[in-house]
């Protein structure tokens, strides 16, 4: 089995950042929201995986290759980014006929993958949502069997929304249902959907059976990319930071993940807070933020903020929202 992780868009929805750094590569709990897919995935026994990339490809690339040497990894290039369809469409030459599992890459979703890959037919992964409007929705009957599923309906028959999670074992079908809509510029909201060739794929006759994950994390956005952040701290580092690290008269107040080589003096860190590498922190006051690498804070008190690498600020603020390579002054 092939994992392909479709991670070419341009996060539009958390710029600045994403002007110099894929939304993948965003910090998130000490790690990146890429490699916590990957993690997952590995971890559930899969070892070859297609990343579809476009914009700031190469560090993707670079981050895979250098953190996942081990792995046997394809880079396929989405130049013209026209939807998850089209995504897919060009990974057909590395999948062949192998079966696969989609995991869209601004998605965390907790669940057991092992059962997943080991599943003797198709699935999709679905949640409950209060408004399934901006999310696929899928339709099931009463065995659990989809029956449909449709992109962003107006008027929604199902609260299921799909969470972008796909184990497709009918790959020759997929592939010929993302050809089909191709050609005849089957869209929907002006894009190639992934969806549509599922859809396709149902109304031709293959099995799709709905799973429901036990968490989604839609990491798309700067609030819900800091709730994930809190949430994942509490999961996987509930403890404060050892009192053997010398971080000179700074008290920290458990979840957070402060990266190597960091210089915090003077302040108070914590909660839900994660800093990259090398970053250096003076008198200042940090809550429910995520802080990039090689970042400078100096007398600033920050809260929900979400700050990139390279980072110099001075002053005091509430809330930020600052791509990298920024310097601001707000003293």
């Amino acid at each position: 089995m092939k994992a392909i992780i479709p991670v070419a868009g341009a996060g539009t929805k958390l710029r600045p950042h994403t002007y110099t750094q894929p939304k993948a590569l965003i910090p998130l709990a000490g790690k990146t929201i890429l490699s916590i897919i990957v993690d997952q995935l590995e971890e559930a026994g899969i070892t070859e995986f297609v990343f579809v990339v476009g914009y700031l490809g190469e560090k993707i690339q670079h981050y895979v290759e250098k953190k996942y040497p081990h792995l046997t990894c394809h880079f396929v290039q989405q130049n013209a980014r026209q939807g998850t369809g089209h995504a897919i469409l060009l990974t057909r030459d590395v999948v062949q006929n192998d079966e696969i599992l989609i995991v869209l890459g601004d998605t965390i979703c907790e669940c057991d993958f092992t059962e997943i890959i080991n599943s003797p037919v198709s699935l999709l992964g679905v949640k409950k949502v209060d408004d399934p409007r901006n999310f696929g929705v899928a339709e099931l009957n009463e065995e659990g069997t989809i029956t449909r599923v449709i992109e962003k309906p107006q008027i929604p028959k199902s609260n299921l929304a799909l969470v972008g999670l796909y184990k497709i074992r009918e790959t020759k079908q997929l592939y010929k249902c993302l050809e089909d809509n191709y050609r005849d510029q089957v869209k929907s909201h002006d894009e190639f959907q992934l969806t549509d060739a599922l859809d396709c794929m149902i109304q031709h006759g293959v099995k799709f059976n709905a799973f429901k994950v036990t968490n989604w994390f839609d990491c798309g956005r700067k609030e819900t990319l800091l709730e994930t952040n809190a949430i994942m701290l509490k999961k996987y580092k509930p403890s404060a930071v050892p009192p053997t690290i010398p971080y000179e008269n700074t008290i920290i107040i458990p979840p957070v993940s402060i990266g190597e080589g960091c210089n915090i003096k003077n302040s108070i860190i914590g909660p839900n807070v994660a800093i990259g590498d090398n970053t250096v922190v003076s008198y200042s006051i940090v809550k429910d933020s995520i802080i990039g690498s090689f970042s400078n804070l100096y007398e600033v008190v920050l809260k929900s903020s979400l700050i990139g690498s390279d980072a110099n600020i001075r002053g005091l603020s509430q809330s930020l929202n600052i791509g990298d390579n920024t310097e601001i002054d707000l003293g």
